[in-house]
């Protein structure tokens, strides 16, 4: 159990990040890391590129830590 209080956030705004949603791969900005119920912590990622998935265009994702990674620059 999460204490909502005591979450210290993994990322900070502005983060760059890459992971995959529903198969699909991308590259964006983390604009909040966040925990707003018992199910655990969720980022916000605004998409460098927009998703075309089922028939609706998303720009902004709400993922979990576990389907995102810092993106490496080199």
């Amino acid at each position: 159990m999460i204490n909502l209080r005591d979450y210290k956030a993994k990322y900070n705004l502005g983060d760059r990040v890459s992971g995959r949603w529903n198969k699909i791969p991308f590259v964006g900005s983390v604009g909040n890391d966040r925990v707003v119920s018992e199910a655990g912590p969720e980022v916000t990622i605004h998409l460098d590129l927009p998703i075309l998935h089922n028939g609706k265009t998303h720009r902004i994702l709400v993922v979990k830590h576990r389907d995102i990674r810092p993106l490496l620059v080199l």
